[in-house]
């Protein structure tokens, strides 16, 4: 499913936390990386430094990706996984996604910021662009987090995947499915995840309810046992779609506001992945331009691959 990863750089230290991942997923999946630098036209005279900066990363990388399959046992059917570096000038954010595109690249993986900025690039804002335009995966990593056990060191990993009913939503399972069948990978559990909303009392109902006496407690007691259902049965149906692809798999229904039960369940679990599609409903549908997105980015410390549906579906109730 994948060939060809693509690791943006801004020349920052933070900016190289996404190196232990491109480890892992080049080793693991056998898939080619390339590290790009971007060079803006006002930092022109130091392009002699930046050639020298992404040949060493592409060496580290290199080196890296070669000692996971080493060490995992995974023998190679041809070449060593690739690794090579780009620079090139211009504007980071738009060259990023140029060159994905005319080089068929399949995931881009970057740092992202939290709270505190970067210099350089201002590889927030750059990760921000990239996540709105991009038209293939985003795998986004915090900068400025430094978790107190390297990812390639979890002793164990679950891909945290929050479905919300919708097609657009479950565009998110082939990937899931690639990225559950790493291999050397143990412990590895994919956890669905779906938040039933509490409902709220509405303001106006429709005529179909006028001169009805109402319980509203009662309505709503009911309305929170029929969601609740709802969703264990629709994540029943998913679970067993992937059990027959040998992928292990559990679900999770939870009650509350979709945004924050996501976030306390990643943060709950700390080695954990979202694995989560741009667009969907129950709040999601704002996730690459609105507020989620930026609670999501803010508000976990874990990895975050976020794909953007290609074709829209219809709701499932």
């Amino acid at each position: 499913m994948y060939h060809r990863l693509l690791v943006p750089l801004d020349g920052s230290e933070l900016a190289e936390v996404v190196f232990t991942y491109a480890k892992e997923l080049a080793g693991r999946l056998d898939i080619d990386v390339i590290l790009l630098h971007v060079s803006t036209p006002a930092a022109k005279s130091f392009m002699p430094m930046q050639q020298a900066y992404i040949r060493r990363a592409t060496e580290i990388v290199k080196r890296q990706a070669r000692e996971v399959q080493q060490n995992t046992g995974i023998e190679q059917a041809g070449e060593p996984v690739k690794v090579k570096g780009e620079l090139i000038e211009g504007y980071p954010a738009d060259e990023i996604l140029k060159y994905a595109e005319e080089n068929e690249v399949d995931i881009i993986l970057m740092a992202t910021r939290g709270h505190s900025g970067l210099r350089r690039w201002s590889i927030g804002s750059v990760a921000s662009k990239v996540l709105s335009a991009s038209k293939i995966p985003v795998w986004l990593v915090r900068a400025d987090h430094a978790p107190d056990t390297p990812y390639d060191q979890w002793p164990s990993r679950n891909l945290l995947v929050p479905l919300d009913g919708s097609e657009l939503a479950e565009s998110v399972l082939p990937h899931v499915e690639a990225l559950a069948k790493q291999r050397g990978v143990e412990n590895l559990e994919v956890v669905l995840l779906r938040v039933a909303e509490t409902p709220s009392i509405p303001s106006y109902y429709g005529p179909e309810l006028s001169g009805v006496s109402l319980n509203w407690g009662e309505y709503m007691q009911q309305e929170e046992v029929r969601r609740k259902k709802s969703s264990i049965d629709y994540l029943e149906t998913i679970e067993s779609q992937l059990k027959g692809k040998n992928i292990n798999v559990r679900s999770e229904v939870v009650e509350g506001k979709a945004t924050d039960e996501i976030i306390n369940y990643a943060n709950d679990n700390p080695h954990s992945m979202i694995v989560i599609a741009s667009h969907g409903r129950s709040g999601l549908s704002r996730l690459v331009y609105g507020s989620v997105t930026a609670s999501l980015l803010t508000g976990v410390t874990c990895p975050i691959f976020m794909v953007k549906p290609k074709d829209k579906g219809k709701d499932k109730e």
